[in-house]
Parts: structure tokens; C-alpha cells; sequence
């Protein structure tokens, strides 16, 4: 009998196990089916801001890089113009420290190369999986392209450049300025609701909403914000509270 009994035992044990297996296997394979992305307000570098401690590290202003807080360095990401839909490939490069408000820091050329307006820069951040077709052939011209930066004159990926292009497009990019600030989204409204209540009580934010985006999906967000001084600010306020990855999202 108490033979019989260990037998069952060792068998709960080995089948609690391979369930604890399959579960971490699941948890590596959704992390790499779901990838980073975040939108938000990037910050376009230059050496004022690294001599002014506003960022940590410099940033070549011919490379392709970027400083992202939430991915490793040598992560191939998409970087989006949200305003006018142009993208580039870059990497992330090492860890620095940066404004809160602010999802990435961008290199000189990226940004004149996305077309990003230096007042309102919109942009989408996001992970490229190791297993995209495109990735082997874009890291076989990698090197290629960095020896045609290194060539590159300077003042042409200049902010004076950026500001001309600005003007050339300001009917396109001149369109009401609206963001809210997505906090998190959740599968109940009463969840929701949990914590409106508690960023109301922690935080100086009162215009705290939720939104039904469909019958599984509840959305708490802030705003809109009509301005980027006030989104700024209630940016800066919620990012207290050390949510994982807050975005902004314009509204149409």
C-alpha cells in the first residue's frame, strides 16, 4: 500500500514538472510572437543634450541608432513616422539614461531620414523578430550602409535640414494637436476601475478615463492633452507609478 502511494506521488511530482516545462516554453514563445511596440515622443539627438546631462551617451548623428530603454542593446527595431508613415531599420544601442517622456532617443540621421518633424516627433518603436524574412538581408547591407554614412557630409543631417523639410510640409504635419496617454488595458471593466483609483489617489491626474474599445478590452487612459507641455507633465506624473509601457496615442 504505501508502495503504491509513493508511486502515485513520484508520478504528481514528474506531471508537475512537465507541466511547469510547457508553461515557461509558452511564456519564451509568446514573448517572441508578441513584440515591443510603443508610441510616443521621441527625442532627436545632439550634443547640447549630452553635454546638458539630458542624455547619458552620445549617439554618432550618421548612425543608425537608437536608445530605447525597454529593449536590449543590438535589437534590430522599425522606427515610424506616425505623421507621414515613413520608417527606417536601426538598432538599439547601449543603455542611457534619457527624459521619461520620451519612448526613444533618435540619431540625426534617422530622423531626417523619416522625415520627423522636430516639434511634434510621433513615432512607433518597434521590435523586429529575429525570424522577419527581411532582417538577413538588411544585416548583410548593414555595414555596407554605415561606410556610405561615414562618407556622408554633416550638414546634410543637420537640424537646419529638419527644419526646412518642416516648412515644406507644415500643411501636412499642421493638423490639431490631441493625444491621450494609454495607460493599460484590461479584460474587465471592474479591473479598470481599480485603477482610475488608484493613479487618481497616488498621482496629481484627475482626468483619468476608461474606454471600451470592445466587449473584451477596457482601455484607462488621460486625456486628451491639446498641448505638450500639459502631456508632458501628466506623463511625467503616471510614469511614477512604474507601468511597464505607457504610450501615446493621437487622436484623430
Amino acid at each position: 500500500m504505501l508502495y503504491k502511494k509513493l508511486l502515485i506521488l513520484c508520478c504528481l511530482i514528474l506531471l508537475n514538472n512537465c507541466t511547469a516545462t510547457t508553461t515557461t516554453k509558452n511564456k519564451n514563445l509568446n514573448s517572441l510572437e508578441n513584440p515591443f511596440i510603443n508610441k510616443g515622443f521621441s527625442l532627436i539627438y545632439n550634443d547640447k543634450l549630452y553635454y546638458d546631462k539630458v542624455i547619458s551617451k552620445k549617439i554618432d548623428e550618421r548612425s543608425l541608432v537608437i536608445f530605447q530603454k525597454n529593449l536590449k542593446k543590438n535589437t534590430i527595431v522599425k522606427i515610424t513616422n506616425i505623421l507621414n508613415n515613413k520608417s527606417i531599420i536601426g538598432t538599439v544601442g547601449s543603455n542611457a539614461d534619457y527624459p521619461l517622456f520620451n519612448n526613444a532617443v533618435l540619431s540625426l540621421r534617422i530622423a531626417d531620414e523619416i522625415g520627423l518633424n522636430e516639434n511634434e516627433p510621433y513615432v512607433e518603436i518597434l521590435q523586429v523578430l529575429e525570424d522577419a524574412i527581411f532582417i538577413a538581408k538588411r544585416a548583410k547591407t548593414f555595414e555596407e550602409e554605415k561606410k556610405v554614412a561615414n562618407k556622408a557630409p554633416v550638414n546634410n543631417i543637420n537640424i537646419s535640414d529638419l527644419s526646412t523639410k518642416q516648412t515644406n510640409t507644415k500643411n501636412e504635419l499642421s493638423k490639431k494637436f490631441s493625444y491621450e496617454i494609454k495607460i493599460a488595458d484590461f479584460y474587465f471593466n471592474d479591473t479598470a476601475s481599480l485603477l482610475v483609483d488608484r493613479i487618481v489617489k497616488e498621482t496629481m491626474i484627475k482626468n483619468v478615463k476608461i474606454k471600451k474599445i470592445n466587449e473584451k478590452k477596457y482601455r484607462v487612459y488621460a486625456g486628451p492633452f491639446n498641448n505638450i507641455n500639459s502631456l508632458q507633465k501628466s506623463f511625467n506624473d503616471i510614469s511614477i507609478l512604474e507601468f511597464e509601457n505607457i504610450e501615446i496615442i493621437k487622436n484623430d
